[in-house]
């Protein structure tokens, strides 16, 4: 498709403010702020809100399929994610043996150019966090893990983020070495002291990962990682807005404690997203699915269901955040912590990566590279 129009309640920096937007040759070409006629034979798309595309930065797995070392995997992702909204994301692998990281790697760079939403890099959650806070990761993994698994993950340019413990005995050292290749680093899985989790942030760490979830938790006179996440403001929190990862009152409190400036929403899919109950996996074990969470048969989460339109609407539901907020924390506040410039806002000249809401906050359509790759209802 050439050139089309987009109609609607445009997410500017503004705010919401009606009107059009031109999209030539995968761009933005022009914004007008209030509808126009339009232009004969240009096709016209229209829907209550238009927003920039969702980015998730932790995706391990969904529609029956988990990140690993097939990239079919992550192909089928790409073509399912835009249903909710997401137009770019990372395939998140989590604590793996040593001889899968290579292969993961290998399956990203090979469905890398897929058509569909963005795989942006690899999200390596793992192995370097703490046996104390494994949650659903295999603890034997971590404890045996070596340092020098690193360099294997870094003699490509597919990383672009890494959770990893600050507490540790290499963990700065590591966190030195992941800046030096660009990547992202975010804290998690983690049982560090407030000291211990603010020295990984003054060695460069920018990330809390799935706040309140495998971290040491807050006391009065002990903070934990999680009071040293949400009183640093040089941290940006990724949050589960599910309800079963963390409680309302608890989506609360980080909103009023980060600003929403701060906080970039994650699903943490796993592969039974958008499934139904049964039985999945997730890293080589077995999990049980009832249609509202995913846990090992210990009960342990292990990943969510949760998709990205869906913690949306429950932000707005529950943190007391508005609709422009919400959004920005799906789209915004991740791609700035990646650094793209061109993805998670409305403004000519950016990535026309869009998705289209309708009065519900239900994904009427998406777009992608100027691209519309999905539209509700559509054959």
């Amino acid at each position: 498709m050439s050139a089309f129009v987009v109609r609607g309640a445009l997410l500017l920096s503004s705010g919401f403010v009606m009107g059009d937007l031109r999209i030539e040759a995968s761009r933005i070409a022009a914004i007008t702020h209030a509808p126009t006629g339009g232009e004969r034979r240009v096709p016209l798309y229209e829907a209550a809100f238009v927003a920039p595309g969702f980015i998730d930065l932790q995706v391990n797995g969904g529609f029956g399929v988990e990140v690993g070392e097939d990239p079919e995997a992550i192909r089928t992702l790409a073509a399912r994610l835009p249903e909710t909204g997401v137009t770019a994301f990372l395939p998140t692998v989590i604590t793996s043996p040593p001889e899968a990281y290579p292969k993961a790697i290998a399956a990203f760079e090979a469905a890398s150019a897929t058509p569909g939403a963005r795989p942006l890099g690899v999200h390596l959650e793992g192995p370097f966090l703490s046996p104390q806070r494994h949650g659903a990761h295999r603890r034997d993994i971590i404890e045996s893990a070596d340092s020098r698994l690193l360099d294997t993950c870094l003699e490509s340019d597919a990383a672009r983020l890494m959770t990893l413990a600050p507490e540790r005995p290499d963990a700065l050292a590591l966190i030195e070495k992941l800046l030096k290749h660009r990547v992202l680093v975010s804290l998690g899985h983690t049982d560090a002291t407030y000291e211990q989790f603010v020295a990984g942030v003054d060695a460069g760490a920018r990330m809390a990962t799935h706040l309140y979830n495998a971290m040491s938790p807050f006391g009065h006179r002990a903070p934990g990682a999680i009071g040293a996440a949400l009183v640093d403001d040089r941290v940006t929190i990724g949050l589960i807005a599910d309800g079963v990862h963390s409680h309302p009152a608890s989506l609360r409190l980080a909103v009023r404690a980060k600003g929403v400036e701060r906080i970039a929403l994650v699903t943490d899919m796993m592969s039974a997203a958008g499934m139904p109950p049964g039985r999945y996996a997730l890293g080589g074990q077995d999990v049980i699915v009832d249609g509202l969470s995913a846990r090992l048969a210990d009960g342990t989460l292990a990943g969510s269901l949760l998709t990205m339109d869906q913690a949306v609407r429950n932000m707005v539901q529950w943190a007391d955040v508005t609709r422009e907020d919400a959004l920005r924390m799906a789209s915004e506040r991740p791609a700035a912590l990646l650094g793209m410039e061109n993805l998670g806002r409305i403004a000519v000249g950016a990535a026309a990566d869009l998705v289209l809401l309708n009065n519900d906050f239900s994904v009427r359509a998406t777009i992608i590279n100027g691209e519309v790759v999905y539209e509700r209802g559509a054959v």
